[in-house]
């Protein structure tokens, strides 16, 4: 499966690092591919290594203006004219998104495949990996949504919160039919 992580490329704290690098072992062990932002700075270089390391693949889609942080040694390395065509290819490329930790452009890319799911223009199961709590408002924001009729969908059908790496890839590895490795 190509699983296409949104995240930050900022140097975090090990509450944040930690899942990460969890996440991205299991998802190389999976034999999956790692679709990411392409840096090899910060928490997006922690996810690549640990993909790389236990075998997985990486495709990277990066950004003529990132260029120079983009990461050798991956797969496959696309170069985008902008962040809106980089942000395409990244859907384009994935089976299914996992939202990481991040800022205003991992909000951005994740209210996007959001908002393309809610009008029926993908059915690519979304995963929100809540480490630390980090998107715990979030979480609170979209039930209001939700509550108040802002939703024509359920929220349970846009997005999975997932509190530990484990539970995000059992869900996604189940929702695209995938048997995984027993777990404990």
């Amino acid at each position: 499966m190509n699983i296409c992580v949104f995240l930050s490329a900022a140097d975090l704290d090990e509450r944040y690092t930690r899942p990460a690098r969890e996440f991205a072992e299991l998802l190389g062990k999976g034999g999956h591919t790692l679709v990411w932002g392409g840096s090899d700075v910060g928490l997006m270089k922690v996810v690549a290594d640990g993909v790389q390391e236990a075998g997985g693949r990486l495709l990277g889609v990066s950004v003529e203006f990132l260029a120079a942080k983009a990461r050798e040694g991956a797969d496959e390395m696309i170069v985008a004219r902008d962040l809106a065509e980089r942000k395409r290819l990244l859907l384009e490329k994935a089976d299914a998104v996992v939202v990481m930790v991040g800022g205003t452009g991992t909000l951005d890319e994740a209210t996007e495949i959001l908002e393309l799911k809610k009008h029926g223009h993908t059915d690519k199961p979304v995963v929100l990996l809540n480490s630390a709590g980090f998107y715990d408002g979030l979480k609170t924001q979209f039930r209001r949504m939700e509550d108040e009729g802002f939703l024509p969908r359920a929220l349970t059908d846009l997005v999975f919160f997932a509190e530990e790496p484990v539970g995000a890839l059992a869900y996604l590895e189940e929702s695209q039919g995938i048997q995984g490795p027993a777990r404990p």
